[in-house]
């Protein structure tokens, strides 16, 4: 049976590419979007035209309500949800420990450790039945850089890594997976505008001398998305060119 995967903030950016990715390996392809329908129409097409099925679902997934009428049109739709790519992201402001609140650590929380525990026990009760389930979060190498200015991001981000564990320790006998990417940076619609020196100071850093592109973090996501991956659960699979090494 033909599996159904269900990428939050699918429109633009890494989950466009991750969505892209997962529909050339055969899936149907439920494409969150919050305010970029257009984007993830177009994310659509491209799905079709690679000979796989996709949808359009627009939700806030930091909203219970919006989940469950989001996963309820992907289970009309295809049946359920079998692999859940929580991608989705918000505004990432850098602050000074001065300037930083506790509203702010909650604006990353919100997406990075509430959306992704609304959007499992969603779509858990299916992948048990099934017993078979994907769960990829994506992450970031800020976690272990510890980037100055950026505590609230890394803190959620951090908090997003243990919760990944956790949640693959528990659903391992049930047939499900949980693991994580962390990408490093990656270039996307997200930085427009990034001045070119801030760019060539990533690089002085990165050994491999080459900034990475948003297909290497969705071929990392659809890897663990194959029946190649099941023994693979509870991991952080890094995608930054050894910027980091854990």
């Amino acid at each position: 049976m033909k599996r159904t995967a269900l990428v939050t903030g699918a429109s633009r950016g890494l989950g466009r590419a991750i969505a892209l990715e997962l529909g050339s390996a055969g899936m149907n392809v439920v494409v969150n979007y919050f305010d970029g329908k257009n984007g993830a129409e177009v994310v659509c097409d491209q799905i079709r035209g690679l000979g796989a099925q996709a949808l359009a679902v627009k939700a806030d997934v930091r909203d219970s309500a919006e989940i469950d009428a989001l996963v309820a049109q992907a289970e009309q739709a295809f049946g359920g949800v079998d692999v859940l790519v929580v991608n989705a992201t918000g505004p990432q402001p850098m602050l000074s420990i001065e300037e930083q609140t506790w509203e702010a650590y909650l604006d990353q929380l919100e997406f990075f450790v509430k959306s992704p525990l609304l959007l499992v026990k969603r779509v858990l009760p299916r992948m048990r039945e099934k017993n078979f389930g994907r769960i990829i979060q994506i992450g970031s190498e800020v976690f272990e850089q510890g980037n100055p200015r950026f505590a609230n991001y890394v803190a959620a981000k951090g908090a997003q890594l243990g919760q990944t564990r956790s949640w693959a320790r528990e659903l391992a006998p049930a047939g499900i997976t949980v693991n994580l990417v962390a990408p490093g940076w990656i270039l996307t619609e997200r930085h427009a505008g990034t001045p070119q020196a801030e760019i060539d100071q990533y690089l002085q850093t990165l050994p491999a001398k080459k900034m990475g592109v948003a297909p290497d973090v969705a071929k990392a996501v659809a890897f663990l998305a194959s029946d190649g991956a099941g023994f693979i659960t509870g991991q952080k699979i890094s995608v930054n060119g050894a910027n980091t090494l854990a």
